[in-house]
């Protein structure tokens, strides 16, 4: 056990900032799409500000979208990604939005984020051959909480 004490809340956050690095690397650079996904959730967290919880999915991806144009990044809405079997197409998904062709954002308006969820965007992942998911729940009283990533 170590026994060092902490005498004042500056000297906790210095502690932490520095357990949470890794070698000389700051906390979330080896991020997959670190950039990317931070201006996303600033982007959701902003839909979220504005609009609050308890709306129908359909409002938060159209007012997502709108954040998104405004800031600059590229993205398609409902975008079809194709279910195989065998090699052969048997139907389609449609991705909630994908940003710049790499990050599938799948939104919820639900009381917590289940597995199931995460195996969904599992799926759209690997059929549209992406690496990073972002599973948002809007349904939360503060969003960041229940922003999940998945990585393939």
């Amino acid at each position: 056990m170590n026994d060092v004490s902490i005498h004042n809340s500056e000297d906790l956050s210095r502690q932490i900032a520095r357990a949470a690095r890794v070698g000389d690397r700051e906390p979330g650079q080896g991020l997959l799409h670190r950039e990317l996904s931070y201006a996303i959730n600033g982007a959701a967290i902003q839909v979220h500000k504005h609009i609050g919880p308890g709306q129908l999915e359909a409002v938060y991806e159209r007012a997502l979208c709108e954040e998104l144009a405004m800031q600059g990044i590229a993205f398609e809405r409902q975008k079809p990604v194709q279910a195989t079997y065998k090699g052969r197409v048997v139907g389609e998904y449609y991705a909630d939005v994908v940003v710049e062709n790499q990050v599938v954002l799948e939104l919820k308006v639900v009381a917590k984020i289940l597995p199931v969820h995460r195996q969904q965007v599992l799926t759209y992942l690997r059929a549209a051959s992406l690496r990073l998911g972002l599973i948002m729940n809007f349904n939360a009283p503060v969003l960041w909480r229940e922003i999940k990533r998945v990585v393939l």
